[in-house]
């Protein structure tokens, strides 16, 4: 068993690839902050390809700024920020390799001067992001920044009075003024964030942020700074202490943290700037002048039949996405999801056979070896969901097209916040307006449809009366046949 780090790199089994080049000269080029399981099976296994091109000041610098990212320093560091990534395909196949592109880590909270010195350095010339929709502040329904993070609300009064940074976007800020300062060209801002128009929203929070901190800065930053939007594809679960050990005992690499993740890969991203970028368009990345059909495609494909499989999937004691879409009663149902109501919606995307691509999903989904969770896929629903399917019933509702399965899934996610499986099992949803989701959920019993009043995530959808209808019809069939029932009666009516 070999414990991972720069000087046990030879020691590797042959079977595991490694960097080729010479980690030693790489300088950092990019910060990230938010160096999780799917940074690292995407955007840091992108830059060292790049880095095996010969393109050596492109490393990334890893930041942490949450409390949990403690442990990721823990693991980090003492393997000189190497990890283990293996890459499954559905027909099983694995292979592995350690990824040497993250050259540092620094967890703000201890050390913040730190991250700011490599903000403020001009070798610095993108600043990429993973901090979730939340990171950001901005609402869906409004499209308005309205922070609700602790440390992001903390710096927007802590910052004028001379405190240190402890957000993002407070670092982000901070970092961009003392290029400002000096004279130094701005970096890139690259959401890669799950998001649609991720730049556009990245933009939005930043020069709400700097606007607050410094009108002036915030004028120079909506001139002179680049938010590429981007979309973003790799199916990559939590690590568990059972993948660890899958990792040590199949290809004998001790890895605190190694990250297990499907073979496809896909990143599509706006060609706009600040002051350059790597070569990306060389090692797989697709660069473009306009990324939204991309993005409407995989949010409204992909995303929302994560949330279309997981909450029927859920109530009807299922675990693993694989279980759902092996199961041939499901697997109509995200068939016909995508078919009549999901691709209706869509503009065409240039160079993608919308058939191909969704089977490409279905493959996908029912891959046993990367055993992603239902569970997973729908923390923070009340995110994921008005960024994935309403606008899909939106635009169904427009048009006149159907919206039955679409109102399914928004009954079981209803069905599923009450906390119970069709079998009586517990359930525990997690998500940060919990509290207010359970409450409208609660006056069901005396109000039908009630759930859909909920504005700050339905916005004005909750008034349509065919949305309504569909809405209550689902729940009663949740109710008085299950999930599988309802989703057998979809199937055979819709």
């Amino acid at each position: 068993m070999t414990r991972l780090s720069n000087s046990t790199l030879g020691d590797l089994p042959p079977d595991v690839a490694r960097p080729a080049y010479d980690r030693a000269t790489i300088r950092p080029g990019i910060v990230h902050f938010g160096v999780g399981a799917f940074h690292r099976s995407h955007e840091a296994m992108f830059v060292d390809r790049v880095l095996e091109l010969g393109r050596d000041g492109w490393g990334i610098v890893g930041v942490g700024t949450l409390p949990s990212d403690r442990a990721m320093k823990a693991a980090l560091v003492p393997q000189d920020c190497l990890y283990t990534l293996v890459t499954t395909s559905p027909e099983g196949t694995s292979s592995a390799r350690v990824i040497g592109s993250i050259v540092e880590y620094l967890y703000a909270p201890d050390d913040p001067a730190s991250v700011l010195a490599r903000l403020a350095d001009p070798a610095t010339r993108i600043v990429s992001l993973t901090i979730t929709e939340g990171g950001y502040g901005v609402t869906d329904v409004t499209g308005e920044f309205q922070p609700h993070d602790e440390a992001t609300i903390a710096d927007l009064d802590g910052l004028p009075n001379g405190a240190a940074p402890r957000s993002p976007l407070g670092f982000i800020t901070e970092g961009l003024r003392m290029r400002r300062d000096v004279g130094h060209m701005p970096f890139t801002v690259m959401s890669c964030d799950n998001i649609q128009g991720n730049g556009i929203v990245a933009r939005t929070a930043l020069l709400a942020f700097a606007n607050h901190i410094d009108p002036g800065l915030a004028r120079w930053i909506e001139t002179d700074v680049r938010f590429p939007n981007s979309m973003v594809d790799r199916i990559t679960p939590a690590t568990t202490a059972q993948a660890r050990a899958s990792v040590a005992e199949r290809f004998g690499v001790d890895d605190r943290w190694p990250v297990l993740s499907e073979s496809f890969e896909q990143w599509v991203l706006e060609d706009s700037f600040s002051d350059g970028r790597p070569p990306l368009e060389r090692v797989g990345v697709q660069l473009v002048d306009d990324v939204e059909p991309y993005e409407v495609m995989k949010l409204r494909l992909l995303n929302a039949s994560h949330q279309a499989m997981s909450y029927l999937g859920l109530l009807a004691g299922e675990t693993y996405v694989h279980e759902v879409c092996r199961d041939e009663v499901f697997a109509a149902f995200l068939r016909g999801y995508m078919e009549h109501e999901a691709r209706p919606t869509l503009s065409p995307v240039p160079g993608v056979d919308l058939d191909a691509y969704c089977d490409e999903l279905m493959r996908r989904f029912s891959s046993e070896a990367i055993s992603d969770t239902l569970a997973r896929q729908i923390v923070d629903g009340s995110e994921r969901i008005p960024k994935f399917l309403l606008p899909v019933v939106r635009e169904q509702l427009r048009t006149g097209g159907p919206v039955d399965r679409s109102a399914l899934v928004l009954a079981a996610w209803s069905r599923l916040i009450e906390g119970r499986a069709d079998d009586g099992t517990p359930l525990e949803p997690v998500d940060r307006r919990l509290s207010d989701l359970r409450a409208a959920v609660a006056q069901e019993a005396s109000s039908p449809g009630a759930f859909l009043g909920l504005t700050a995530v339905f916005g004005d959808l909750g008034s349509n009366v065919r949305l309504r209808e569909a809405f209550i019809a689902a729940r009663a069939d949740l109710q008085g046949l299950g999930a599988r029932g309802a989703v057998e009666r979809v199937n055979a009516t819709a």
